[in-house]
């Protein structure tokens, strides 16, 4: 497979099909960024659900009957939030709101009401999947995340070998 340089453009919105490849990359990736989260968090403000408690519920259902600790949904979490001193904060909220039980080991466990809302949120995940999804097929999106993967990777100085 052969790539030909081409010179690169300012971030133009408007730009057509054939002028796509002299985009920058941190521009349309941004807005992308930025349309998902929107349009995901305003779907899950519809079920007074943050993304940390999305994640944590997805977690702890993950856990099962194990359970997981504070530290351990912390140090898995942290990575995500836009704000890593977010995390800490909602096993509190999860319990204010009878989702989740401590024992005396400190491990979190999903009660029926977090499995249930847990359900509520994986429904809500599928259906703006889809949404976001229409009219991309699954080849397509797979090759579009195994491009910005690989532009990642030579943005840390991971280059060509990590493919």
């Amino acid at each position: 497979m052969t790539s030909t340089t081409v010179a690169p453009a300012a971030a133009d919105p408007a730009a057509t099909d054939e002028n796509l490849a002299a985009q920058p990359i941190g521009y349309w990736s941004g807005v992308v960024n930025k349309a998902v989260l929107r349009h995901l968090r305003d779907a899950m403000a519809d079920l007074d659900i943050t993304q940390p408690l999305w994640w944590t519920l997805s977690r702890l259902a993950a856990a099962g009957p194990d359970g997981a600790s504070r530290e351990a949904l912390a140090a898995g979490l942290a990575p995500l939030a836009d704000d890593p001193d977010e995390i800490p904060r909602v096993p509190a909220r999860m319990a204010h709101r009878g989702w989740v039980t401590e024992d005396q080991e400190g491990v979190l466990r999903l009660t029926d009401a977090g499995l249930a809302a847990h359900a509520r949120m994986k429904a809500l995940a599928a259906e703006v999947r889809a949404r976001l999804h229409e009219g991309v097929p699954d080849e397509e999106y797979a090759a579009a995340l195994r491009v910005l993967r690989r532009i990642a990777r030579n943005a840390e100085g991971g280059g060509a070998e990590g493919r």
